[in-house]
């Protein structure tokens, strides 16, 4: 009788066990399944073309000695015009491409005969240092083709960015890692 009795605690013992592991897994299941739910994605700092003012701050506030914020050019919404505003100051003293006339204190921005009338305009991003001048040409006179955004090669993705505190409208934003750049959208009408 002894060895039935043993057989049976062991099989009760058995059963117990496995409804416990069973419980177990599922609530171990269930939390990382919700863990996963809440955990944010990696993001990263972009600046909203939307929204950006083209104020300078970029440049003097990153903490990098070259900031991470460069023009971008949106090739699509370009006019190509000969006189860009983006490139010459708001009174160019002439049509030419000689320092006093170009609007980028750096020469960042090249000009480029395409045929008469058109130019084209592109961006040497190692000369960019963000300032927003080109910006605010291309908001104020044309069609808004030059924004600024955050290049994640060169970002250090501060968790306080200096240049974030300091932006006066707010456009500085985290977003997805996985899509790290807010382009200008081209309305077509």
């Amino acid at each position: 009788m002894m060895a039935e009795n043993n057989d049976s605690v062991t099989r009760r013992r058995f059963l117990r066990h496995s409804v416990w592991g069973a419980c177990l897994a599922g609530l171990g299941g269930t939390t990382a399944f919700l863990g996963s739910k809440s955990r944010k994605t990696d993001t990263v700092w972009q600046i909203d073309p939307e929204i950006c003012v083209a104020c300078g701050n970029c440049s003097t506030y990153c903490v990098l000695e070259a900031s991470a914020v460069k023009c971008v050019h949106a090739y699509a919404m370009c006019g190509y015009c000969k006189i860009c505003f983006g490139f010459f100051g708001p009174e160019p003293f002439d049509i030419t491409e000689a320092a006093e006339n170009q609007l980028c204190p750096t020469g960042a921005i090249k000009r480029t005969f395409v045929e008469d009338p058109y130019y084209e305009y592109t961006i040497d991003e190692s000369l960019c240092i963000g300032c927003g001048k080109c910006v605010k040409g291309c908001n104020t006179f044309g069609n808004g083709s030059l924004f600024l955004q955050v290049r994640h090669d060169r970002c250090l993705n501060c968790n306080e960015c200096s240049a974030a505190a300091a932006c006066p409208s707010g456009a500085f934003k985290r977003v997805p890692a996985d899509r790290p750049y807010l382009l200008k959208r081209v309305d077509h009408a």
